[in-house]
């Protein structure tokens, strides 16, 4: 066992199988939509940057939402890109534990944002005479610190304790590396590991608990006061979509851990396997730009600008 171990220094990949004869296709489509993250989150990111009357709470959360997005797909595509056009869909003991590494902790750091979030909203509409004291520009600092420094801790917490398991395996189901399928690679189970991961979920589902009563105050608040719901219309209804399709895409993740590799077809399982790294990424700037007054129109401006001096 011991020298079966010592000789993974690779991991093999799966779900391109039977895919030859499309794959240049498949390249471009990914390509495109790998595009269009970049595309739409940097024009986001840069509006809110660049215009000083975009930094407020708000703006400033979303922004560092569309940071992350391109921070976790930047752990998918390229590697998808080259597999796509590679006939080995292999990928090294240390490339997969950074791979986990970035996905997972992107996925926890957008849970952590959305939280954020919830709770400028909360403050905006339930507290709004004191929001200006509350949300102030050191707090704003040490809350998006957080966001960003938790997640990491927590996940490089966990892919430790992968990292001092004992492999005797290297086949993984899946189009890129999962911290719980490495996990399943494991000649035995080990304490640390699962205390860690169980834990970590534990964690995050508390914060989606938090995000969930938070809007129902929300929503309760906003039967009562006509400002109250002209608020909440305006900002909250985006965040309930982000978060909905997040959860969404959370849980056909792990549908695709329990059931994937029994008894869905292979294009199902990879729909699954990457669906929050792809529709969150291109649906959080969009929902943003459409709904948001502020942003809309300075990314608009900017269009009637260029096209003025073509």
């Amino acid at each position: 066992m011991m020298d079966n171990v010592s000789v993974i220094t690779m991991f093999t990949l799966s779900g391109l199988n039977g895919t030859e004869n499309y794959r240049v296709t498949l390249f471009a489509l990914t390509l495109l939509c790998y595009s269009v993250i970049w595309l739409v989150n940097v024009i986001v990111i840069v509006t809110i940057i660049t215009d000083k009357c975009l930094h407020e709470p708000m703006y400033i959360f979303l922004c560092n939402l569309c940071i992350n997005g391109l921070y976790g797909t930047a752990g998918f595509y390229p590697k998808f890109l080259m597999d796509l056009l590679s006939t080995t869909h292999a990928i090294s003991y240390a490339g997969c534990l950074l791979q986990g590494f970035v996905i997972h902790s992107s996925a926890s750091a957008d849970l952590s944002l959305l939280v954020l979030m919830a709770y400028d909203r909360y403050v905006a509409i339930c507290r709004p005479l004191v929001y200006h004291s509350v949300m102030t520009k050191q707090r704003i600092c040490v809350f998006v610190a957080f966001s960003w420094l938790l997640p990491l801790y927590c996940m490089f917490t966990n892919t430790m304790t992968i990292f001092q398991l004992k492999l005797c395996g290297s086949y993984i189901p899946k189009l890129y590396c999962s911290n719980a399928l490495i996990g399943k690679l494991a000649c035995s189970a080990s304490i640390a590991n699962t205390s860690i991961a169980y834990f970590n979920i534990a964690f995050y589902c508390g914060h989606f608990v938090f995000i969930i009563l938070s809007y129902m105050y929300l929503v309760r608040m906003c039967l009562i006061s006509k400002e109250s719901r002209s608020k909440f219309m305006q900002t909250c209804v985006p965040h309930l979509i982000l978060l909905f399709n997040f959860g969404f895409a959370v849980l056909f993740d792990l549908m695709y851990i329990r059931f994937g590799s029994r008894t869905l077809s292979q294009s199902l399982q990879n729909f699954m396997a990457i669906e929050y790294l792809l529709i969150p990424p291109v649906m959080n700037p969009l929902i943003y730009g459409l709904k948001l007054t502020k942003i809309r129109k300075k990314i608009l401006g900017f269009i009637q600008e260029q096209t003025k001096s073509f």
